[in-house]
């Protein structure tokens, strides 16, 4: 089967004499972050972060020690937020949940067979693991499905480059659909939102009528010189916003887009979560912290939301602090991942959008349909 051929009518059914044909078999490699499984991991792990040239961008020669280096500072900080979490990120079971709810969801589809691989990015089971393990069920298309909403180099963009290397390592070779974003997907959205109303009215429920509630849409932050280099992930953030925004029936709402988990001393995107949350003690204002661009729970949700700006709320006399869960297993969330699923193997396309072809304005340069089309050039010698 050709490259960008990935048509759901291909393979399954009757053939024209009306004998029964095999489905095809579909792996779907979900990208995630990935967690470390005990105390003893959480070194490696973030080692395994910050010795990413996706993540740490200097020189070659550099990277290796400086990223051991804010490896071994924030091994004790990152131990004891995994302490509090039993010693280990739920992530990895929370991923592999998502995976058996999405192939329950698309069991009776009548073409493909469907099976789910986790590939985390910094702990195990990672890409060279998930492509051995692809290899040996033997598929006819791979799916690589992002559990990142957004796109950015330094999250889909990284687990790209890791597969596309694994899968050198391993000799897998089959035709395979890349799902780049789905940051503004209408089952998404609606999922998502209803995960906001819900918590919205229970939180209103709770605060006297004259105290104001104001929604925090929190999204990971990155440093403004990689979205200067035309990283499209902020855009993407504020598309998802809309979006939910735009499924929400909360009169006269007040919300803002803001950034958490700083953790480098470069300029960052923001507002930051922490300036927000300061501003709105200042203003007396309750407030309802969604993250949005994370779909499970883990440390940044569980520890940083959840303990540390609590505890930062509290001190400084926030008349109401709540927080939406993250999406997990949630039955409208993971239907709208099978729909996405099926629009990626259906679309015709190597590389698609969650609405087929680009989404990103043309200044974000880092855009995977941007690049794939400079690399088509190259390869015809054509003049960019």
């Amino acid at each position: 089967m050709p490259e960008g051929t990935r048509g759901l009518d291909s393979g399954a059914g009757r053939d024209m004499c009306g004998q029964a044909m095999t489905k095809r078999r579909v792996a779907i490699v979900l990208f995630n972050l990935g967690g470390p499984d005990r105390s003893e991991s959480v070194r490696p792990f973030l080692v395994n972060l910050f010795t990413d040239p996706a993540i740490l961008r200097v020189p070659g020669f550099i990277r290796p020690w400086l990223g051991r280096l804010i490896a071994w500072r924030r091994t004790k900080p990152a131990m004891e937020n995994y302490a509090v979490l039993g010693g280990k990120s739920p992530l990895l079971e929370l991923t592999e949940e998502q995976g058996r709810a999405l192939d329950a969801a698309m069991a009776h589809d009548p073409d493909i067979e469907v099976r789910s691989f986790v590939a985390m990015r910094y702990w195990h089971p990672m890409s060279d693991e998930a492509a051995h393990a692809v290899k040996d069920w033997a598929p006819d298309e791979v799916l690589l499905f992002p559990l990142y909403p957004q796109f950015s180099t330094t999250t889909t963009g990284s687990s790209i480059a890791a597969w596309d290397e694994a899968c050198r390592k391993a000799g897998l070779s089959v035709p395979t659909t890349t799902l780049c974003c789905w940051h503004s997907d209408g089952g998404f959205a609606a999922a998502t939102a209803r995960l906001v109303q819900d918590s919205f009215e229970k939180a209103r429920a709770e605060l006297p009528a004259d105290v104001k509630l104001r929604i925090l849409f929190s999204a990971h932050g990155l440093p403004e010189s990689i979205v200067n280099a035309g990283d499209p992930y902020q855009w993407q953030v504020e598309q998802t916003v809309a979006s939910v925004v735009k499924h929400l029936d909360i009169p006269d709402m007040d919300h803002i887009v803001c950034y958490q988990s700083r953790v480098t001393p470069q300029k960052w995107i923001g507002p930051s979560t922490e300036d927000e949350i300061e501003r709105a003690a200042e203003e007396k204002v309750a407030i309802l912290i969604c993250p949005i661009a994370f779909v499970s729970e883990h440390s940044e949700t569980l520890v940083e939301l959840d303990v540390e700006y609590r505890e930062e709320a509290d001190h400084l006399g926030i008349p109401g602090y709540f927080r939406v869960p993250a999406q997990n297993s949630d039955p409208a969330f993971i239907a709208a991942l099978a729909d996405l699923a099926r629009g990626a193997l259906g679309s015709g396309r190597s590389l698609c959008s969650f609405a087929g072809g680009r989404q990103c304005p043309k200044q974000h340069r880092d855009c995977p349909h941007a690049k794939a089309r400079v690399e088509a050039r190259v390869a015809v010698k054509e003049p960019a």
